[in-house]
């Protein structure tokens, strides 16, 4: 079967040198995805959503921080209630 007498030429050796490594290098890369495949940790679960901020809140939080007074904030107040969800901005 062997047509070259048992012996390898310098070719042979080479290319059995570099299949070598590259078999090598296939089994250790295989290895390393599936380690990493494996050892994936799961993302994180999803925070709370913010809750929408509305006008009346808004309102009260400008009233908070003293940037309206008492008498605007009832007419603003007032003013949101009455007309509500017809507002558009401007």
């Amino acid at each position: 079967m062997y047509w070259n007498g048992h012996d390898m030429n310098g070719w042979g050796w080479f290319t059995m040198s570099v299949g070598t490594v590259l078999l090598w290098a296939l089994l250790i890369g295989a290895g390393v995805l599936l380690f990493r495949a494996l050892n994936r940790t799961p993302p994180p679960p999803p925070g709370p959503t913010p809750t929408p901020v509305t006008p009346e809140r808004l309102l009260s939080e400008r009233f908070a921080r003293g940037e309206i007074d008492e008498e605007q904030y009832r007419r603003s107040l007032a003013v949101l209630r009455e007309n509500g969800p017809t507002l558009t901005k401007n």
